[in-house]
């Protein structure tokens, strides 16, 4: 279609090749495997001139618009791969969403304004592969799934409770205290998120007794807070309520752990061919630098 469109403006053959750097030739035999699949001439060719037959004058004044359009969606493509823009998609943990990443998200947006922002919170767990999502932030370990994982900051879980439930209930010293204090769990997709310390090589389930279990870390540590019983809750997620006083970490001994693995963290989680979108690469470039350097 272009090169029948360049033949009708410039007349010839010769300069409508030379215009798509290509050989008379086989722009003239692309033109007429046009005209054989729309069974019409639209070219009347002699040894000196070439001329637009009726329906081919026809043919050319409604390939305009078709082209034309064609060219804008080419732009936009070339656009999309050069420039930062479109939806990112972002899923992230509720808490960190709350505390870390709304913050750096209005930067962020200054930045790159043409970004729509989709951000989606919670606390389950997604796969990246079946979530439409382009960068996820979770907790836990690298996964085994086929994503770039990028560790953001530590993940470690610390006991806490507040003065008012301490003062009521006595504070545990030895992890085996724990069995009589009242507890509020994480749900895990295997259940609740176990108190557990190494003892002796062992390693022991010191869980106290379930007072109530949510998906949600926020309310956990609300209900924490209010003096309900003792969780187990990322420092980085409770530091403001340490700072302020609202909660206190105990030290229990031997430590306690929600896994037997001891290097959980914060991951930022993206497919690898999606780095090469400029909308990813700044978006991942940008939040591992100014979380890691927090």
């Amino acid at each position: 279609m272009r090169y029948f469109n360049k033949v009708v403006e410039t007349g010839s053959f010769t300069k409508a090749a030379e215009t798509f750097s290509v050989p008379a030739s086989s722009l003239s035999r692309r033109i007429a495997d046009l005209e054989k699949s729309l069974g019409a001439n639209l070219l009347r060719r002699t040894t000196r001139v070439v001329r637009v037959t009726e329906i081919g004058q026809l043919y050319y004044k409604q390939v305009q618009d078709v082209l034309a359009q064609l060219e804008h969606s080419d732009e936009s493509v070339r656009s999309y791969q050069a420039k930062p823009t479109g939806f990112l998609r972002i899923s992230t943990m509720v808490t960190f969403g709350e505390q870390i990443l709304i913050p750096l998200l209005e930067q962020f947006k200054t930045l790159y304004p043409e970004i729509v922002l989709d951000v989606s919170f919670s606390d389950e767990l997604s796969t990246l592969s079946r979530d439409e999502v382009d960068i996820a932030i979770r907790g836990g370990y690298a996964p085994n799934e086929r994503v770039q994982a990028v560790r953001l900051m530590d993940n470690e879980f610390i006991p806490v409770a507040s003065p008012d439930y301490l003062a009521l209930n006595g504070t545990p010293k030895i992890a085996t205290d724990l069995r009589d204090h009242k507890g509020l769990f994480f749900r895990t997709p295997n259940g609740p998120s176990p108190w557990l310390c190494e003892h002796n090589g062992e390693w022991l389930d010191v869980s106290g007794k379930v007072l109530s279990i949510s998906n949600n870390g926020t309310w956990i540590r609300q209900q924490t807070a209010l003096g309900h019983g003792i969780c187990m809750a990322p420092r980085w997620s409770v530091q403001q309520h340490l700072d302020s006083g609202d909660l206190r970490e105990l030290m229990i001994k031997p430590k306690l752990r929600i896994n037997q693995n001891k290097n959980l963290a914060i991951f930022l989680l993206y497919q690898k061919q999606q780095y090469l979108v400029p909308k990813v690469k700044v978006a991942v470039d940008f939040l591992v630098s100014h979380i890691k350097s927090s």
